[in-house]
């Protein structure tokens, strides 16, 4: 019966093994993490390592021309102004798409969280952009502000221009379509973390007199400048990855000829796949340099012991 029990109990040793590791948070339920592990590894980690191995595989024809040995594509990146000059170009879309999106969707967020007649249909279609896609968004852009669109041969009709706007297939054309599919992401966001603040805060600034300014920049700004961060950095990861709307709607070999056009064309025309890598690689790298730009600025708006609503 004794040698039962025993058996039945775990031994002295394994239950204190057990609970010093569950002390460093190490248990059973860590198993739950291995298939996040695994997708992480098979879709983020290897492809990663495997493009950043081909950057130092060079084509003999560029280490010929630009020298650098296993460097060479990089030397060659930073070296062609032709390709070198699409950071600029992608940043110049990216950055104001992001920004722009930010700042329109606060005063909108701020309005919709109060009730009133019609909050549920003009929530709906501020929302619904992000259902239609980049190719249908750059459709819509020729059909409406194309020189044959309706906009142009509205005003043309009513007399108030003589030749049509240029409106698509340039800058402009691009940033209107990086505004109308990233306004959603950035209008949801931003709500989301304006209903994380409390309101009774807003109810007390108020009781004590203070103003609709006052309340915005000395409570709600800095409670949400986390989360206008977060909002940012998504909304400009997205926009600096733009592809289908600078060839739709852009002009790919000039004003528009952003990163993902200029490793496409390395990947898909020239069977450069070792420059092709080179520059998603730097474009990633890109990427980093302004969120960690901006992770650094959100920690001088917000200096709270929660860190903000973000």
């Amino acid at each position: 019966m004794t040698a039962q029990a025993t058996r039945g109990r775990p031994s002295r040793g394994s239950a204190s093994l057990r609970h010093r590791l569950a002390d460093r948070g190490i248990d059973a339920q860590l198993l739950m993490m291995v298939p996040a592990i695994v997708f992480i590894l098979a879709l983020f980690v290897y492809p990663f390592a495997y493009g950043f191995g081909l950057t130092l595989q060079p084509t003999e024809e560029t280490v010929e021309r630009w020298g650098g040995g296993i460097f060479a594509n990089y030397l060659r990146f930073f070296g062609d102004a032709f390709t070198f000059e699409s950071v600029w170009l992608t940043a110049r879309l990216a950055i104001p798409a992001a920004l722009l999106n930010v700042l329109v969707s606060i005063p909108l967020a701020i309005k919709l969280q109060h009730r009133f007649r019609g909050k549920r249909l003009l929530s709906t279609l501020l929302v619904l952009p992000i259902t239609l896609g980049t190719v249908l968004t750059a459709q819509g852009l020729l059909i409406f502000a194309g020189r044959q669109g309706w906009l142009n041969q509205a005003l043309i009709n009513l007399g108030i221009l003589d030749t049509p706007l240029e409106l698509v297939h340039n800058y402009i054309g691009v940033l209107l379509s990086l505004i109308i599919s990233g306004f959603p992401f950035a209008f949801l966001l931003i709500s989301s973390y304006l209903s994380g603040i409390d309101p009774s805060l807003d109810r007390a600034a108020r009781s004590l007199g203070a103003g609709w300014a006052q309340r915005f920049t000395k409570i709600t700004l800095p409670l949400l400048a986390p989360g206008l961060a977060t909002t940012f950095i998504l909304t400009f990861v997205l926009a600096f990855s733009v592809f289908p709307s600078a060839t739709l709607v852009g002009d790919p070999s000039g004003s528009t000829r952003v990163l993902a056009v200029v490793a496409y064309r390395f990947f898909g025309e020239q069977f450069d796949y070792p420059m092709a890598s080179t520059v998603a690689i730097m474009m990633g790298l890109a990427e980093l340099i302004v969120v960690a730009i901006v992770l650094f600025a959100r920690s001088f708006l917000y200096k709270g012991s929660t860190g903000g609503k973000g």
